[in-house]
């Protein structure tokens, strides 16, 4: 590495130079020039002269000096070390000539490297605490979940326990009434009989949201679950008014999914829509298949002009989507993910009830018209498949639930897709 000089020791140099040159100008001005005045005062006066102008000529050169060797190396110093107190920390000092100010240049360097690296190490430490607070949250919610679902667990074997056998019996003795009486007295054993099983089915959707659900996955046909579901409640006529759109995607891979259960949640969603429709004019579902790769989770530029360089901030600043209840997904980037969409045009999902739309007992109904546990049990089956529900309502009014499930392959099992309009046998 090349020896630089001291600041010092050019200075000291260069000024003993000038000094020796002002000298030796006064010394032969003195010499040649004083001996031809013939006065003292011409002589004062002569002497005055070249020792105003010795001084000057000593000072200006000496100013430029200082200038070139100090001054100038230290406003580019200052400069830089403003740039960096304002968060420009990509600037570096300028090398210099001289000893000092390139050590003082190099600290500064390394003051600045050393500021990148400890916002890198903060940006990593808030990442780390962020990802730990996640995980943190994500068990307190498991553990809420499970400690909601022994809950839901005792009570439902206890009202099975406790209230399952009465009822069997209630409506054993409700139907040798129902035998013994006149048509008016029918009609209200009848009535009663309703209100008897439909605590039934509460006692049973309690005891099915409890009890371990067995989910036998294998690579299905997503379309044709979709076909069977709309088959299913067309027969019992349960569409009545309603357009159905169906609308299936082209080419959709297999999805590793249980076939049963899948149709059981498709079923329960397109019977919650139709019951959402019941005052709608002109009530519609929209239907569909399709097929979508997972992009990674933060597509927009999150950086901002003021951000050290080469440090990401994106993780602190996250976009979220008013309408759409805020779950993770779980899928990689990349992956291929087969979606199922039911819409409809009825009055949508209240906002306060977005984010708790899939927790038991949470229900959009009127009283004595659901349990609030049919979403809940899907979102548990939908989740023992690996994929994901998510509910939101539509731009245009409505809800709108999508459900994700991971392709099973690469493969397409459904060659043949097509839209069409799908209508029960009621429909108008």
């Amino acid at each position: 590495m090349r020896q630089l000089p001291t600041l010092r020791r050019e200075i000291i140099f260069a000024f003993a130079l000038l000094f020796a040159g002002a000298m030796l100008v006064a010394v032969v001005g003195v010499v040649l020039l004083l001996p031809r005045f013939q006065t003292p005062a011409q002589a004062l006066v002569y002497l005055a002269l070249l020792v105003t102008a010795d001084v000057a000529v000593f000072m200006l050169f000496g100013r430029a000096l200082v200038r070139q060797r100090l001054l100038h190396p230290l406003d580019g110093l200052v400069e830089s070390v403003e740039s960096i107190a304002r968060g420009e920390y990509q600037r570096r000092a300028t090398p210099t000539e001289t000893e000092e100010l390139s050590r003082l240049g190099e600290a500064v360097n390394r003051m600045a490297a050393r500021l990148v690296s400890h916002q890198e190490q903060l940006a990593a430490n808030v990442q780390s605490l962020e990802e730990t607070n996640r995980q943190l949250t994500e068990a307190r919610d498991e553990l809420v979940r499970a400690e909601k679902l022994a809950s839901v667990g005792r009570l439902g074997a206890g009202i099975a326990h406790e209230v399952g056998n009465p009822l069997g019996a209630i409506l054993g003795y409700l139907t040798l009434i129902g035998r013994s009486v006149d048509a008016s007295t029918h009609e209200l054993v009848q009535a009663t009989e309703k209100e008897v099983r439909r605590i039934d089915r509460i006692v049973r959707g309690l005891l099915d949201y409890a009890r371990p659900h067995e989910v036998k996955v294998q690579p299905i046909a997503v379309n044709a679950v979709v076909e069977q579901a709309l088959d299913l409640l067309s027969t019992q006529g349960r569409f009545g008014r309603v357009h159905v759109q169906l609308e299936l995607g082209a080419e959709l891979p297999a999805v590793a999914a249980d076939p049963y259960q899948l149709q059981q949640v498709l079923v329960n969603l397109l019977l919650n829509a139709t019951d959402a429709l019941e005052d709608t004019d002109h009530a519609a579902i929209d239907l569909r298949t399709g097929v979508r790769a997972v992009r990674p989770r933060w597509q927009l530029s999150a950086r901002r002009k003021d951000d050290p360089p080469d440090v990401d901030y994106s993780h602190r600043r996250r976009f979220h989507h008013r309408a759409r209840v805020p779950r993770d997904e779980p899928f990689p980037p990349g992956m291929r993910v087969v979606e199922i969409v039911v819409a409809d045009n009825g009055p949508g999902i209240p906002g306060e009830l977005l984010e708790e739309i899939f927790e038991p007992f949470v229900t959009t109904k009127e009283p004595g018209k659901g349990t609030g546990l049919g979403l809940a049990v899907a979102a548990r089956l939908i989740d023992a498949m690996g994929g994901t529900i998510r509910a939101e309502n539509g731009d245009a009014g409505g809800a709108r639930f999508t459900i994700a499930l991971p392709a099973a392959s690469e493969a397409a099992v459904e060659p043949t897709a097509a839209a069409s309009t799908f209508r029960s046998e009621q429909g108008v």
